[in-house]
């Protein structure tokens, strides 16, 4: 009697792992690249930018993951170019300073820059993503049941009748809440600047952690003026809010915000892609749609209720070094 001869099955499942690995290769059942970013934009600006890469890209699983300001480069900082981050987005310019200065910052300066007026270039490791202006904030309802006056300088917030009637940003966590000491540094002397802070904070219901802060005090009536941003006070505007902008005598103080990539991930060709998208295209799409405040040379975007012919404040000598060392002398 003839014995069957056992089946050999070697062959199939060499023929199958070959088949998966084509698959691999082909990019067919494979995770999709992923792109993650650092943002400290405001709520509804993650939104836009998320809706816009997910439109743009398709192909790849663009993260975009909210830090505050303090924390976002802080982190940075401690993680280096071993960060999971590969795009910085919307950070003061001098955290970005300080990235560049550690080395954490790719190079960028193939990009064209003519497009940009020229105070807004002040690096080859980071470019400008927007202006971002301060102003005084009121709400006309909240100071008209408290029966109180609107404020017309810096001075008249001292007033006692204001206790508790005031909401500022932390220079400690806030690029916004900074640029508000800033201006007053360049403007009164760094003695008298910190002695007014001294005496405003009697008045300060409370310093907000982020620069939202004040505008979302004066929408929910908690206090009657907002040491905010301008741009958000005219969204919270055109929105429905009842809330006024104001300049006093010392200008506008303002910030200039940036984007930049990770040194070592411009390699990657999907974090090239989309930091070129943000700068080619979305730079121009944000300013028109939420910070027309100029940093294009042939763009002027207008924007419903958002003030003209802004004279702005002294923010002279704004680096890192200085930042730091005028944070310090906050903290004591």
């Amino acid at each position: 009697m003839r014995k069957m001869k056992k089946l050999r099955v070697f062959p199939v499942v060499l023929t199958a792992a070959l088949f998966t690995g084509l698959l691999a290769l082909s990019g067919c059942g494979s995770k999709k690249e992923q792109v993650l970013i650092y943002t400290s934009a405001e709520s509804y600006r993650v939104d836009d930018l998320k809706a816009r890469l997910e439109k743009e890209f398709p192909d790849y699983d663009c993260v975009v993951e909210y830090k505050d300001t303090g924390s976002h480069a802080a982190q940075l900082i401690a993680e280096g170019k071993e960060t999971d981050c590969d795009i910085t987005y919307d950070l003061e310019y001098s955290y970005l300073e300080e990235l560049a200065t550690a080395g954490v910052l790719a190079d960028v300066s193939d990009y064209d820059t003519s497009v940009y007026t020229e105070d807004a270039i002040t690096s080859s490791f980071y470019l400008p993503e927007l202006k971002n202006g301060g102003a005084i904030v009121i709400n006309p309802d909240v100071l008209a049941e408290k029966n109180l006056p609107v404020p017309q300088s810096y001075e008249d917030l001292l007033k006692p009748e204001y206790a508790g009637q005031i909401s500022m940003p932390s220079p400690k966590s806030s690029g916004t809440g900074y640029m508000f000491l800033k201006s007053l540094v360049n403007s009164m002397g760094e003695d008298a600047a910190f002695a007014y802070f001294d005496s405003l904070t009697e008045n300060i219901l409370s310093y907000t952690s982020s620069g939202s802060g004040p505008i979302n005090a004066l929408k929910n009536k908690e206090v009657g003026i907002g040491l905010g941003m301008t741009a958000q006070a005219v969204t919270a505007i055109n929105e429905g809010a009842n809330l006024e902008i104001l300049y006093f005598a010392e200008g506008s103080p303002y910030s200039m915000y940036g984007q930049a990539i990770i040194s070592g991930k411009e390699e990657r060709a999907c974090v090239k892609e989309v930091f070129d998208f943000m700068i080619n295209t979305y730079g121009k799409e944000t300013n028109e749609k939420f910070y027309p405040e100029k940093i294009f040379k042939d763009i002027t975007p207008e924007i419903e209720n958002y003030p003209t012919d802004i004279s702005y404040a002294d923010m002279s000598n704004n680096t890192s070094e200085e930042k730091a060392r005028l944070l310090e002398k906050w903290n004591h």
